[in-house]
């Protein structure tokens, strides 16, 4: 029990951690997005109204697989309903999501974030956008769910991005690549309309990943 307790601990702190590292980039404002980490059978996730770039422990709760807190003071995120469907849809570690102003700029006018680059490879290519839903709704969840079926990230229309990992550092990162992966979508669309990779150029650099052993 002892043991169990100090994990569920140290996940509350590297929520907190996680945080003041997304708010540092720019992508979490204010009390705007809400962050979580799966512990065995618990997750510990972002209370609600939380000033997230100065979060600390106590303003990270734990629930259990319905829902219900078990530990902390505090409401949780009103996103929680959505960070549980991606753990029980998805088997994720990690859930980030952030109003970035890049990609939140990019949800307002695509349907679909097309692959510009080879890197969003690692977010599963295109990235679809959901379509708009009220916050914290059962409605939201349920679109963003569809929206991430075979991909580690996901736009919200007029609201922001969704990215998940099997641990809470590539969560993070990925929310990095893909605020990244927006802006440079925007900052070309301001020269043209951006070339999109086709599927046998991403398949080409899937294969030369593959052979050159990338990553290992």
């Amino acid at each position: 029990m002892a043991t169990a307790s100090s994990a569920l601990d140290e996940a509350r702190r590297s929520v907190a951690r996680a945080c003041h590292g997304l708010a540092g980039e720019g992508l979490l404002i204010g009390s705007a997005g809400n962050v979580s980490v799966r512990v065995g059978e618990h997750v510990a996730v972002t209370a609600t109204g939380v000033v997230l770039g100065r979060a600390t422990a106590d303003d990270v709760v734990v629930v259990d697989s319905g829902g219900t807190v078990v530990a902390g003071d505090r409401a949780p995120t009103s996103e929680l309903e959505l960070h549980l469907g991606v753990y029980r849809r998805y088997g994720a570690g990690a859930v980030v999501h952030t109003h970035a102003p890049q990609a939140t700029a990019v949800s307002l006018v695509l349907d679909e974030l097309p692959c510009v680059h080879y890197q969003q490879l690692a977010l599963g290519g295109a990235i679809r956008v959901a379509p708009f839903a009220v916050f914290g709704s059962t409605e939201l969840a349920a679109e963003t769910l569809t929206a991430l079926e075979g991909k580690s990230a996901a736009l919200l229309a007029n609201h922001g991005a969704v990215t998940h990992g099997p641990t809470l550092e590539a969560a993070v990162d990925n929310a990095l690549l893909l605020e990244w992966a927006c802006g440079l979508y925007v900052r070309a669309a301001t020269l043209g309309a951006p070339r999109a990779l086709d599927p046998e150029q991403q398949e080409a650099v899937v294969a030369a990943a593959v052979r050159r052993g990338y990553g290992r």
